[in-house]
């Protein structure tokens, strides 16, 4: 009977939520897939407007809220008006909220310095704007910024490739919409455990995770971040919606199963209905406690290693050799 008892529950414990995944493609795959930034934008917008009229028409159900990935806008769309246009014309036509992934350039300070790039994932409400916006905390080195650049350029130059890199949010990652608590993780870092931990402290019902794989081509690593974004489903009894540039977009329960799903570098969207849920899991509970008591375990262990590895003969504990019986009988031969 305990064998056959569900471990992980999957039901709604706030109601559910409509979401649209809109994965707009890139025009080439690569380092270089953003060239064309512009085009990257307006494949969402299109790919939006088809979705709007597969809803008008009544084959798709109106989202509550939609989604877009890492990268979708990185001409700045709260400063440049062309990039503000295509989104504002993009939310408006879907009827409503978009969460979209950009790269913000924001204005010096008056003493002169530049707080920015930021990667961003913004809330871009109909006929309002942008509303609301989380910063990506956990960067990737070596793709988003240089770590000991001086040294790192004696290896390889393809360093000075990032030429103008992002600084980090300190904000945990959750943004409301439709009346829901979203909780994200941008691309690298949902192989964070707290980055996914905070946003579920915070309140966040279901995950997102906003990702751009296009620099990877077609490369296992989409399929790597959707494994570890089903861990993140099991870990913290969460639907997880991973959203990307070029795929793989995909819907996930909270028991960790694949609901539905994009190829790569394809213009898709997904709908679907997920639950929200606010109990949280003995793994959200305890966060990284059980791997520091590992690794002290583990570290202990290898400490007492010179004290227990002293040779059999120095160990009064250890028996002696046992004597092998051999046939003495008197007389010799029978």
């Amino acid at each position: 009977g305990l064998a056959a008892t569900p471990l992980l529950g999957t039901a709604p414990q706030q109601g559910t939520l409509t979401a649209a995944l809109v994965q707009g493609n890139v025009p080439r795959a690569g380092l270089d897939f953003n060239a064309q930034r512009r085009a990257v934008l307006d494949n969402h917008r299109a790919r939006t407007d088809q979705l709007a009229d597969d809803v008008d028409a009544g084959r798709l159900p109106r989202p509550d809220v939609v989604l877009w990935p890492e990268n979708a806008a990185d001409i700045d769309p709260v400063r440049n008006a062309d990039a503000r246009a295509v989104v504002d014309a993009a939310t408006d036509r879907i009827g409503a909220p978009i969460l979209l992934g950009a790269i913000l350039t924001p204005p010096r300070a008056p003493d002169g310095t530049r707080r920015g790039p930021l990667n961003a994932v913004i809330r871009w409400e109909p006929g309002v704007g942008p509303t609301g916006e989380y910063v990506k905390r956990h960067l990737q080195p070596f793709g988003e910024y240089i770590p000991l650049r001086d040294l790192a350029r004696r290896f390889s130059p393809e360093v000075e490739r990032v030429s103008n890199p992002l600084l980090p949010g300190d904000a945990v990652g959750v943004l409301d919409a439709a009346g829901t608590r979203l909780g994200i993780a941008t691309c690298y870092e949902v192989a964070f455990d707290h980055i996914v931990g905070d946003a579920v402290d915070a309140g966040a019902t279901v995950l997102v995770v906003p990702t751009n794989n296009a620099t990877f081509g077609y490369t296992d690593m989409t399929y790597q971040q959707l494994a570890m974004s089903r861990v993140r489903a099991v870990e913290h009894s969460r639907a997880v919606l991973v959203v990307a540039t070029s795929g793989v977009s995909a819907v996930i329960a909270p028991d960790g199963a694949v609901l539905a799903r994009t190829g790569l570098f394809t213009a898709d969207a997904l709908v679907a209905d997920v639950p929200l849920r606010t109990r949280t899991t003995l793994a959200t509970r305890l966060g990284a406690a059980p791997e520091w008591l590992l690794v002290v375990i583990g570290v202990a262990a290898v400490a007492l290693v010179p004290l227990t590895g002293r040779r059999g003969g120095d160990n009064p504990s250890r028996p002696g050799p046992v004597p092998v019986a051999r046939d003495e009988t008197p007389g010799g031969t029978d």
